[in-house]
């Protein structure tokens, strides 16, 4: 007589992240020694993982690109959460805190994961291939919403420093969420073929065909623990951030290096999958993934820390500095050049990961 199979809830990928959050309620806003600050790492590393594994059931059973924003959206989500809770908890220090948070995503999705994806998959093919109307578009979209949003605000006059004043945050936030919307509408209802993957010669891949799509309860309840999961994330995230704030200190570091480690680990998740995706040439799937989670990152954040905007105390500077704008526009300037052919070599990956490298070493060494 065969086996049964074992619940979901039983194996790892659905243990962990639940275990994680209960470390994280028992250990939140509490000094904890550095012996559970690394119980607290590993479990971390673990939601991680799940978190990815629970992403890609969900991927195969709604498919691409539907699959790739469930992911970008519920990390974006959450990430913002928090974004709004430590603006609450900091005051005016925290004032440049959404700022540093989105473009540090920005970043690292635009060169570090598209630099990263397109390495692999042109190592493994040759040449990485992939739908330029839709990557076109949504770095168009990231484009369009990160100047409006990050590089705007040094060069008006109206507040001082670099701040919009109430009526140009309004404006900004609701151009950032209507290109938001308008974004996950063109991806997944009106062009949804133009965000597909495709193959070397060109062909698009509307399914995969190794295996039959998990049920819809399967589904379901991956959905569920990919929320878990990420909770465990984000919240794990933010209690070992003590941990890293002190050893940045230690090693006298500027605080802005924080920000980057600590978007490194949200963005986790969306790496391990997207370099999974080019391993098995979608590299499609892979830019979606990254230009994804830029734009909902900078579409959702905006809009969310404007409404706060509205009990929270002090400033807001949302204005790039001087080599923060120039990273930008290079990101912008490389992203076209890199996606207006469709196919990419290891040479156009190796300058977006250059960039992510100049973008880091400028957090540590302005």
């Amino acid at each position: 007589m065969a086996a049964r199979p074992r619940s979901a809830l039983l194996h790892w990928t659905g243990v962990l992240p639940i275990a994680g959050v209960v470390l994280l309620v028992l250990v939140w806003g509490r000094s904890v020694p550095p012996v559970l600050v690394a119980v607290e790492s590993l479990f971390l590393a673990a939601a991680v993982l799940a978190a990815v594994h629970h992403a890609e059931v969900i991927a195969h059973r709604v498919g691409e690109p539907f699959g790739s924003l469930v992911l970008a959206v519920a990390v974006t989500t959450i990430e913002v959460a928090l974004i709004v809770t430590l603006m609450a908890d900091g005051g005016e220090k925290s004032a440049a805190l959404a700022r540093d948070t989105v473009f540090a995503a920005v970043m690292i999705t635009c060169n570090g994961i598209v630099g990263l994806c397109l390495l692999v998959g042109s190592l493994k093919r040759k040449v990485a291939v992939f739908n330029a109307e839709g990557t076109g578009a949504a770095l168009a979209t990231v484009a369009t919403v990160a100047g409006l949003s990050l590089a705007l605000p040094t060069f008006t006059t109206s507040a001082p420093g670099p701040r919009f004043s109430g009526p140009q945050l309004v404006f900004a936030a609701l151009a950032s969420l209507a290109l938001y919307a308008l974004f996950v509408a063109t991806q997944t209802i009106r062009h949804r073929d133009y965000f597909l993957p495709v193959t070397t010669s060109g062909e698009v891949i509307a399914g995969e065909d190794h295996a039959d799509p998990p049920s819809a309860r399967v589904a379901l309840r991956s959905l569920g623990l990919l929320a878990v999961a990420l909770i465990a994330v984000v919240g794990l995230d933010k209690a070992v951030s003590p941990t890293i704030e002190a050893g940045v200190a230690a090693a006298g570091l500027p605080s802005s290096v924080v920000g980057v480690v600590i978007a490194l680990l949200v963005l986790l998740p969306e790496t391990i999958a997207a370099v999974r995706a080019a391993r098995r040439d979608r590299v499609q799937t892979s830019l979606n993934l990254a230009l994804g989670s830029a734009m909902a990152s900078i579409g959702l954040t905006i809009p969310a820390v404007a409404l706060a905007t509205v009990w929270l105390k002090g400033p807001l500077v949302l204005g790039l500095g001087a080599s923060h704008m120039v990273l930008l526009v290079l990101t912008v300037v490389v992203g076209t050049l890199t996606v207006l052919p469709g196919r990419a070599t290891p040479l156009q990956g190796g300058v977006h990961l250059t960039l992510l490298a100049a973008y880091i070493v400028l957090a540590v060494s302005p």
